[in-house]
């Protein structure tokens, strides 16, 4: 067993208040692709099942009986035609075939079923709500081991920031960024992307989950590039925004916008902390500035009260990052969603703790679908100068986000060595 998984599943164990029920959690099945190819997607074990066994196994199941406080890796035993067609090996590990007995020896007790459906048995509803959300919420401190697979994957990914700005031109197109980007994950040790990469240029920055395209680069441009290399597993989501040639004054003066904000919002990254109240301060920055700039008019509190900061910032600070590229988000258990408008989308609710990592990404955007909608026209006619910002409509938009560990001696910016420059 590699040295780290025992400290965490002592640390899981006292956590996850079981009570008589028995943990079950499966990795998961490689899914066949549709057209009878003989391949299958790629395969990544469940995530709960990941950070409880430390291993993508396809058809692993890990167990954990609190009465006597013993973990049991179940594996697979690997046939010969995965040998010879796959170079698959056997793991370590109890087989598999044995899952049944050790289920038979505990009948009559509920069981908390995490990670991947398994044949083998049926989850209790009750126990396993309950042992998701201790699971959860005890996955969102990282430890030592975790801690150094993430910056393993900043190290790659800035390297492909650097490669990607090398090339930033006019005439070259997304895709072309993006492969540059991503080759260079790789030379740098990254294992894959974290998630799809977003290229965005000019009107495509304000597409918040835009595919790279074959649209070319041009003078003047905005370019968003939000993307991240995953290392074992482990992976940095970082977003930067620049501009080809020469800014305008109102892309310098959004960029400002973001880049202040962004800067204040990190600051306040610090233990006991509300990520609730982190992102309305940071809407609160956003409005001031576009009060100054003449987009938006009124008191800026007040504009992020009644919702119409989401014209121009529709989402959520950020999120949790490590274990994928949204790890152990949500809310801290016991509360519910704050229906308020201006956090309609916000990725979690709780208070900050050392251990922590969250990706701070405030943006501001021009985006054509929410800003000539005829109700939000209405509704907000005497808050936005609609003259200005028609102006504007192709300008695209600008995100900046960082990866934060909470520390007690304040936030600590994993990926401060990617340049925050416009130009």
């Amino acid at each position: 067993m590699n040295d780290y998984l025992s400290p965490r599943r002592a640390r899981l164990a006292a956590a996850l208040v079981l009570g008589d029920a028995v943990l079950v959690a499966g990795a998961g099945e490689p899914v066949p692709l549709p057209e009878g190819s003989d391949q299958t997607y790629p395969f990544r074990s469940h995530a709960e099942y990941f950070y409880l066994s430390g291993q993508d196994c396809r058809g692993g199941v890990v167990v954990y009986d609190p009465r006597d406080g013993a973990w049991v890796d179940f594996v697979p035993t690997i046939s010969e035609d995965e040998r010879v067609w796959e170079g698959l090996e056997q793991r370590p590990g109890t087989p598999r075939t044995e899952l049944p007995g050790w289920l038979d020896a505990r009948a009559g007790r509920p069981v908390a079923l995490l990670g991947a459906a398994i044949p083998e048995a049926s989850g209790d509803p009750p126990a396993t709500a309950a042992a998701r959300i201790a699971l959860t919420h005890a996955r969102r401190t990282k430890d030592a081991q975790e801690l150094a697979l993430i910056r393993r994957a900043v190290a790659a990914t800035a390297a492909g920031f650097r490669r990607l700005r090398e090339n930033l031109r006019p005439g070259t197109t997304e895709r072309a960024l993006q492969i540059e980007l991503e080759a260079e994950f790789y030379r740098h040790g990254g294992t894959r992307t974290g998630y799809g990469t977003i290229v965005g240029t000019g009107p495509n920055a304000a597409i918040l989950h835009f595919e790279p395209s074959a649209r070319a680069v041009r003078e003047g441009d905005f370019v968003l590039v939000d993307a991240g290399a995953e290392f074992n597993r482990y992976l940095a989501d970082v977003t930067r925004t620049y501009v080809v040639g020469k800014p305008n004054a109102f892309q310098r003066d959004l960029y400002q916008a973001v880049l202040h904000a962004q800067v204040r919002a990190i600051d306040r990254c610090v233990p006991g902390a509300e990520w609730k109240q982190i992102h309305l301060a940071t809407a609160v920055d956003l409005m001031v500035a576009l009060v100054d700039m003449g987009v938006m008019r009124g008191d800026p509190a007040t504009l992020v009260e009644t919702g119409a900061s989401t014209l121009f910032f529709p989402h959520g600070l950020g999120h949790m990052v490590g274990l994928g590229v949204r790890d152990a988000s949500g809310l801290l258990p016991g509360r519910q969603r704050d229906p308020r408008p201006s956090l309609r989308t916000l990725r979690m609710d709780l208070p900050l703790e050392p251990g922590y990592v969250v990706t701070v990404e405030p943006g501001l955007y021009v985006i054509p679908p929410i800003l000539n909608d005829p109700g939000r026209r209405s509704r907000h006619r005497h808050d936005v100068n609609w003259d200005l910002v028609g102006r504007h409509l192709d300008v695209g938009g600008v995100r900046i986000e960082d990866n934060v560990l909470v520390t007690p001696g304040g936030p600590d910016v994993l990926t401060r060595a990617i340049p925050k420059t416009l130009e």
